[in-house]
């Protein structure tokens, strides 16, 4: 859950997100190591009135910053294809969801039962009881098991939406027409808010998603007395 002033990311609760956090880190300390490096040498080249003759015209140091930043280069980019394949990558789903973007809702479809499919929509704020958060509470949460390999389905129904959920490392284009797939797994039980991420219309603001990972045999009984509810 993000909060005023946070400076960095939501803590993580999916494998990928983890990996995304890491790669993040591992980035930013590249970054400032340029940066430090290129600091330096402003101020040593304003401070100074020395001239190293070397450096006016040096084949070394030519080699040196030609072949540094390519190495650079590729120290970012192994491990950002090897997140992005992995955030590809969809084995043996245990549960797939489809999730539809609607002016200005979500409604949610447990494709592996027979009748099991809800709308989701945002609780007005002078509905919201203690505890709840403004513009990001839902009368019905989409609820999956923890540790288990979850596929969604996203598409739309009438313009562009995204179905989004930052701590999970999740975001999907919803376009009229296409379907496309995503996958996650929950690693701890909890409740995480996303929101639409792609303007969608007036109201695009207030079609919020909550996903609320339980274990297994919670899962379970939810389910079964939603098929008893339908």
């Amino acid at each position: 859950m993000a909060h005023p002033t946070q400076l960095g990311f939501q803590d993580a609760a999916s494998p990928v997100m983890e990996e995304l956090l890491h790669f993040h880190d591992h980035a930013l300390m590249i970054v400032f190591l340029i940066s430090t490096l290129v600091l330096y040498i402003i101020v040593a080249m304003v401070s100074t009135k020395l001239t190293n003759k070397y450096i006016l015209d040096s084949q070394e140091i030519e080699i040196v910053w030609t072949v540094l930043p390519a190495v650079i280069l590729v120290l970012i980019a192994l491990p950002s294809l090897r997140i992005l394949y992995l955030m590809d990558e969809i084995n043996d789903p245990h549960l797939t969801i489809k999730a539809m973007g609607h002016q200005w809702y979500w409604s949610y479809e447990y494709t592996d039962y027979e009748d099991l499919g809800f709308d989701s929509y945002m609780i007005p704020t002078q509905d919201l009881t203690p505890g709840q958060f403004r513009l990001l509470e839902t009368d019905h949460r989409m609820v999956v098991p923890m540790e288990s390999p979850i596929r969604i389905l996203v598409s739309a129904e009438d313009v562009l939406h995204s179905w989004a959920v930052p701590s999970l490392g999740v975001k999907m284009d919803a376009v009229p027409g296409r379907l496309n797939q995503t996958a996650f797994i929950a690693s701890r039980p909890g409740v995480f808010y996303g929101q639409c991420s792609e303007i969608c219309g007036a109201n695009h603001s207030f079609m919020p998603i909550v996903v609320e990972a339980v274990p297994l045999e919670h899962f379970e009984n939810w389910s079964s007395l939603m098929l008893e509810d339908a």
